[in-house]
């Protein structure tokens, strides 16, 4: 592939493993693709194929893309449309080598590339899968040489569309704005339907509106040389493209202005967003710095095991209840206490209730151990011989089990120049691709100025979320929240008012962790980073929501004084 002029149409056919099945026959037949791609590979997602390894050499890659393949790979080659999914995991060589054979099966001459040079598991002694985050050029380099399919193990989500246009526009690596343009293009489309409507703030309004969310569509970007790009999606299809759902998809998992990658940094302050008409947001002005000198790696071990049960507390005396099973289990475990207990009441019951279960609240104890047996049988023993001596009304939502493995997930760094990052084509032959040669070290940047204050009169006691949309994930032991508000007005009012010491306020549980707030002006947008609120990562479980999906919607339901002329 040569420099071009032409849009390059990229799609996306898979946010996670385990995403809409019929998501790829769909976006082939439902308009215009060059290129399709699909994620398969999450933190959680490498600890998982990691465990599948232990019990299956061969069980290192997503199964799933080998039967969408074998429902589309004919019509894929058939429309022209290449695919570049990340779903080779730990074993990116052998899931080349599956396609290969079920190409050969369905007698159809398909050119398949791999990436690979991401495993770092021999060099951290002790991890179960260890995997630098590579860019988009070894992509690239499989598609320059002809491949139709190409699969990587571990590269940032949006390589798989910087690598595309890399070769579809003869980018290299000193085009950082172009570069940067497409890492927020593949910001956008990765995570699939949550671009398209899914998982959005204000979905009630779309669908007053007349959008169908049912079935939201996937989402595709139509590239342009110069890194501009506009989201849309197929016609037809469900779901909705707005500068909301963008600027939501764009505040997921990031955290301030600059968004590092192997590739370049890209400046999300200089993201500019316009609709574009129906179903189609343009975004232009993206600026790109060099890449940082390091790349990051994934590391995931098995961080011991867990437990868990939870106790249902019926109608009146919640807490005395509650107070009771507690010293109770803490006496019956003394002997052999667990490394750690967690208890959490949720008080989901009401008074005078109508149904037993809404007068009922769960009363929740999670443990953790190195060893299997003091979470498992200990555990399990203790709950279950409480039956007909605790509290009135006991019982549970299930019985224990036998404790269950966990892991904990670090980021760490290395140089760029110390990971093999290699393009393996269809003919055997093995493309080097070299580590970004300009690098910067990143600094912090200054904070941009707020803007004026709102001048208001008198204010209502309401929810956030009348106001502003949110959207939040994980990123390690680290959530982000990211908050935006739709007007001018209430951009004025939400940079003064959302501090970070309001955060806490609302947010309790954030108090004793360091939060940090970034400030996204042309996306009226503020993003909160809070350090640790997820202990050791998603597998570990540390909290009620371990990925923190739904942080933002907690933030948006709190009360806080709110401008009338803003409501």
């Amino acid at each position: 592939m040569t420099r071009q002029a032409r849009p390059l149409r990229i799609g996306n056919a898979s946010g996670f493993y385990g995403d809409r099945f019929d998501a790829m026959r769909e976006m082939l037949t439902g308009g215009e693709l060059d290129v399709l791609t699909g994620d398969y590979l999450a933190e959680l997602t490498m600890l998982i194929l990691g465990r599948d390894r232990l019990k299956d050499p061969g069980a290192g890659y997503a199964r799933t893309f080998l039967r969408q393949l074998e429902e589309c790979l004919g019509l894929a080659r058939e429309r022209g449309v290449r695919i570049v999914a990340n779903a080779g995991g730990l074993d990116p060589a052998g899931l080349a080598d599956a396609v290969r054979q079920l190409a050969d099966r369905l007698g159809l001459p398909v050119r398949v590339a791999h990436v690979e040079g991401d495993d770092l598991t021999a060099a951290n002694p002790g991890s179960l899968a260890a995997h630098a985050y590579l860019g988009g050029f070894g992509i690239a380099a499989c598609l320059r040489e002809g491949a139709d399919v190409v699969v990587t193990g571990r590269v940032t989500d949006a390589a798989l569309v910087t690598g595309p246009a890399a070769a579809h526009f003869g980018w290299g690596p000193g085009d950082h704005d172009r570069l940067a343009g497409a890492v927020v293009a593949g910001h956008v489309l990765e995570c699939g339907a949550q671009a398209t409507g899914g998982n959005y703030a204000f979905f009630h309004e779309a669908a007053k509106s007349g959008a169908d969310l049912r079935r939201p569509g996937f989402p595709l970007a139509e590239l342009h040389e110069d890194g501009s790009c506009v989201i849309t999606k197929h016609p037809g299809t469900g779901g909705f493209v707005d500068v909301g759902t963008v600027t939501a998809q764009l505040l997921y998992e990031t955290a301030g202005a600059r968004y590092a990658g192997p590739d370049v940094t890209a400046r999300l302050d200089t993201v500019r967003l316009t609709q574009d008409g129906p179903d189609r947001v343009r975004i232009d002005g993206v600026r790109g710095e060099a890449p940082p000198p390091t790349l990051k790696v994934g590391v995931n071990r098995l961080g011991g095991f867990r437990n868990e049960v939870a106790f249902v507390l019926t109608g009146l005396d919640i807490e005395a209840k509650a107070d009771l099973v507690r010293e109770q289990l803490t006496d019956a475990l003394a002997k052999s206490p667990p490394a750690e207990a967690r208890w959490d009441l949720v008080r989901t019951d009401r008074p005078d209730a109508p149904s037993e279960e809404t007068g009922s609240a769960l009363l929740r104890l999670v443990v953790r151990d190195p060893s299997q047996e003091a979470v498992g049988r200990a555990l399990s023993g203790a709950a279950i011989e409480l039956a007909l001596a605790s509290y009135p009304g006991f019982h549970v939502l299930a019985p224990p089990g036998k404790g269950s493995p966990y892991g904990v997930f670090e980021d760490v760094y290395v140089p760029q120049g110390d990971v093999d990052h290699v393009a393996v084509l269809h003919d055997g032959r093995r493309i080097p691709v070299p580590p970004a040669h300009d690098t910067v070290v990143l600094d912090e940047l200054p904070e941009p100025p707020l803007p004026q204050p709102l001048s208001h009169g008198s204010t209502t006691r309401a929810p956030l979320g009348l106001v502003a949309g949110a959207r939040s994930g994980d990123k390690g032991g680290n959530a982000n929240v990211g908050v935006w508000v739709r007007s001018d007005d209430a951009w004025r009012w939400l940079a003064h008012e959302l501090t970070v010491d309001r955060f806490r306020q609302l947010i309790p549980e954030s108090g004793p962790l360091k939060v940090t707030r970034h400030l996204l002006p042309h996306l009226r947008a503020l993003n909160f980073v809070v350090e640790g609120i997820l202990g050791e990562g998603v597998a570990a479980q540390h909290r009620f929501d371990p990925q923190a999906k739904a942080l933002g919607e907690w933030l948006r339901s709190r009360h806080l004084d709110i401008p009338e002329i803003l409501l």
